[in-house]
């Protein structure tokens, strides 16, 4: 019996490499085709000019303006929606936590919605807000603020929802937030000073993930943008793409690198050498906190 139970565990061992290899091939192939496009000229012989050029950013300014536009739109994306994300996420879902326990379902449901619902339907139901936004914008500060591309942030927090709702209910369930709040409270801190000192430390973890996910999903967000014919980072490499092939393939490459690294950095965010806290320990952390 032992030696059955022995070749079973090495046989799921191997089956294991096999799958986790087969993962890794399927996403380097593609990674290493980008890398080798962009690294030849049509002879065949190495050239390095697209790389060169990407590291001159002067020259990228001048010569390819719509994605040195789109880098810094995606960006400043990245910086709202994470930040408008976490402001309404996290007091709502910790609040509900706390008094309205009842209604954990129904913002678990409206949280989870956006991932039933495509992309190009989020577009059509959007559309009549984004126009009248826009129209509200212009006319009260010009065409220029009217028109820009930052608003897009708005229906970006829609789509990391569910991400987000996943990883801060996971944090929120790793930790005893009803009585860390009663704790502070009974000590004379106001609800900000929970918050802000109190749940938010220990909920660091989960909210620098939410945040990762977050700058993942809008570094590498298209359809949207494009429906409404404004310039990020996937449009101008799209646009890019249809006079130079190889400075887009560049680019695109650099951002699934770097979307893929911050998505591993996700595995070791928020990770101590001396594991997490214990209960009395966050105890006297909050005592000392609000004294």
């Amino acid at each position: 019996m032992t030696g059955q139970r022995a070749a079973l565990r090495r046989r799921q061992a191997w089956f294991r490499r096999v799958v986790v290899t087969l993962v890794i091939v399927m996403f380097l192939l593609p990674l290493y085709g980008m890398l080798d496009f962009t690294t030849h000229d049509p002879k065949r012989e190495i050239d390095l000019t697209t790389w060169r050029t990407l590291i001159d950013v002067g020259k990228v300014s001048t010569e390819y303006p719509d994605l040195r536009t789109g880098l810094l739109a995606s960006v400043g994306l990245a910086v709202v929606t994470v930040v408008v994300m976490l402001a309404l996420l996290v007091p709502t879902m910790t609040w509900v936590r706390l008094r309205l326990p009842g209604l954990s379902r129904p913002v678990e449901f409206i949280c989870l919605l956006p991932l039933t619902v495509p992309a190009i339907v989020l577009v059509v139901g959007l559309g009549p807000v984004y126009s009248w936004l826009t129209g509200w914008l212009s006319y009260a500060f010009g065409d220029t603020v009217g028109e820009s591309t930052i608003w897009l942030g708005l229906a970006y927090v829609i789509l990391v929802l569910p991400y987000a709702y996943r990883s801060l209910d996971t944090g929120l369930r790793a930790i005893d937030v009803r009585t860390l709040s009663e704790a502070a409270r009974s000590l004379g801190a106001g609800w900000g000073t929970v918050m802000w000192r109190i749940v938010l430390p220990n909920l660091r973890t989960a909210v620098l993930s939410a945040s990762f996910l977050a700058v993942a999903l809008v570094l590498g967000e298209f359809t949207i943008a494009n429906l409404f014919s404004r310039t990020n980072l996937q449009v101008a490499m799209y646009r890019l793409g249809k006079s130079d092939a190889q400075i887009s393939i560049a680019v695109g490459l650099l951002s699934l690198v770097f979307a893929f690294v911050v998505l591993f950095a996700m595995s070791f965010v928020g990770k101590t050498r001396g594991g997490a806290p214990t209960l009395s320990a966050r105890l006297r952390r909050a005592r000392k906190e609000t004294t």
